[in-house]
């Protein structure tokens, strides 16, 4: 049986694309051309990969275990690349990362334009996930690595371990919380809450342990960014629950008062998660490696499941 990396690569698009159209033109093909292909594709496994209907493809059971395996053999052919360009160089290369909200809002932006001011030959592909899907993205190769924070249950995957940071309350000037050095969870749902967007790690992590005190998180308006649930705090608008870092930079600008938020659970751990640290492109490596702290080495936080 013979595989075709580039059929394996336009499989791939089409089945993280709406349609078999879109998908094509990812892979730079027509959409005729594109069908043919998945069809000679069928044919050679016997077996049905696509559902095609008005509305688009959809993976078949069969597709989903090509999938799987046309992701990590294009993955290793990358890393293939990789080491033979300039021999695994850090000068050009595209990364895939998942990450949760306070990574893509607020310290990878940062980061990422330094990293890539020096680098003109890499690319990036950064996407908000949930922590459950940027584990289940690193696993099957559809991310290079994952950034998450809070405890990592990630059997089969390396985590490295980069900073600290705790969740706060934030409260306007004169707030009945204002006064005081700390607070549960549960006192702070006698108000009404400035959230982030429906699918934001952080506010699907908050209505979790809200749930589980048997209680509602009643929003009064959601958000796309820390800096916008500090302006609606700073207004009078409602309360906000937000990672310390960025309570600190806005506080800066803005009339706020930071509250210790009295939970083991507001302490949160950042890792990076990879699948093998010594198999990933250089780029990647070196990515790795700027946002480690200087005094500790990648390669030995590993975690062997």
């Amino acid at each position: 049986m013979h595989f075709d990396l580039a059929d394996l690569r336009l499989f791939i698009h089409i089945a993280e694309s709406p349609s078999l159209t879109q998908g094509a033109r990812r892979a730079f093909l027509s959409p005729a051309a594109a069908s043919a292909r998945i069809k000679a594709l069928e044919g050679q496994l016997e077996t049905r990969l696509l559902y095609r209907d008005s509305r688009g493809v959809e993976v078949t059971p069969a597709g989903e275990r090509l999938l799987q395996h046309a992701r990590l053999i294009m993955r290793q052919v990358d890393y293939l690349k990789s080491e033979f360009t300039q021999y695994g160089g850090d000068s050009s290369g595209h990364i895939r990362i998942f990450a949760n909200t306070t990574a893509v809002t607020e310290f990878l932006p940062e980061v990422l334009a330094k990293f890539l001011s020096v680098r003109p030959g890499v690319t990036v592909d950064l996407q908000e996930r949930l922590s459950r899907d940027i584990v289940r993205g690193v696993l099957d190769g559809t991310s290079d690595m994952g950034i998450i924070a809070g405890p990592v249950e990630a059997s089969g995957l390396q985590v490295l371990h980069f900073s600290t940071d705790h969740l706060v309350l934030m409260v306007p000037v004169g707030h009945p919380l204002s006064g005081q050095a700390s607070v549960t969870l549960e006192q702070t749902l006698a108000y009404q809450h400035i959230g982030l967007h429906e699918g934001s790690t952080l506010l699907t992590f908050l209505r979790e342990h809200v749930e589980r005190l048997g209680k509602q998180l009643s929003l009064r308006i959601q958000v796309s960014s820390f800096e916008a649930i500090c302006r609606m705090v700073e207004a009078g608008v409602g309360i906000g629950i937000i990672p310390e870092s960025a309570a600190l930079r806005h506080s800066r600008t803005m009339q706020l008062v930071t509250v210790k938020l009295d939970e083991s659970w507001a302490v949160r751990e950042r890792s990076i998660i990879v699948r093998e640290l010594e198999a990933l492109p250089g780029s990647v490596r070196a990515l790795i490696a700027t946002l480690m702290p200087a005094s500790q080495e990648p390669s030995i936080a590993g975690n062997p499941g």
